[in-house]
């Protein structure tokens, strides 16, 4: 697997952007943004469980708009101080692409900038009152063991594990596991079974719940006690 390469995007339907590489769209045909509250948001209980120094991480930055949604949720939230959100990413969007695939959310737009200075120079932490942004670059199969984080809530938005199998391994999934704070949790939106067993083995309790749009189910989970 290349690694730390700009991902190439076809335009497909409605404008929604398609992987060149991995021959999957970045989000939902129906409405992306939703889809990443229903999945994301939703899924792992936010905003609820904000609360300062909540920190985020997320296998696969993509359009960045998984990163707004959460941000616009903690501004709304009115959470003390910034939220912290590490992603890792092997194939970063030029952010020429992003720029153009959020200009599809109006809700979205007055966040572009971020997301357009973070892919940029995405070695750079991105720091702002309100947020503390992490890209890592490379295969997170190399790059999250050595990670010295723990996240309270994993957005696990790879392509789909047809297609892009390595973001679902489970020494990866594993790793996930190790790398979350007590209690903490993830969704995702896929509800392949060897995923979700995957993740029961990296220490989650699993469950399959109602998806977005067309997709029946999705999975989220939280870190067991015996973690």
């Amino acid at each position: 697997m290349e690694r730390d390469q700009t991902d190439s995007v076809m335009w497909g339907e409605q404008g929604v952007p398609v992987s060149v590489r991995f021959d999957d769209p970045y989000y939902s045909l129906e409405d992306g943004l939703a889809e990443t509250c229903h999945v994301f948001l939703d899924g792992n209980d936010l905003p609820a469980r904000f609360q300062p120094g909540f920190h985020i991480a997320e296998l696969g930055f993509g359009t960045g708009l998984n990163l707004i949604a959460a941000l616009r949720a903690w501004q709304a939230a009115g959470t003390h101080g910034p939220l912290r959100f590490t992603s890792f990413e092997a194939f970063p969007m030029a952010p020429e692409d992003a720029a153009r695939a959020l200009a599809g959310f109006p809700e979205a737009v007055p966040f572009a900038d971020i997301v357009a200075e973070a892919l940029a120079d995405p070695a750079t932490p991105l720091m702002r009152p309100d947020l503390e942004l992490r890209l890592v670059l490379g295969d997170a199969r190399q790059t999250l063991p050595g990670w010295e984080g723990r996240a309270d809530a994993w957005f696990l938005d790879g392509f789909s594990p047809a297609k892009n199998p390595e973001l679902w391994q489970p020494g990866l999934l594993a790793q996930v596991g190790r790398h979350t704070a007590p209690a903490g949790t993830f969704a995702t939106y896929t509800a392949a079974g060897h995923v979700r067993r995957g993740l029961v083995a990296a220490g989650f309790d699993v469950a399959r719940v109602p998806g977005y749009g067309r997709k029946r189910h999705m999975s989220v989970g939280r870190l067991n006690d015996g973690q």
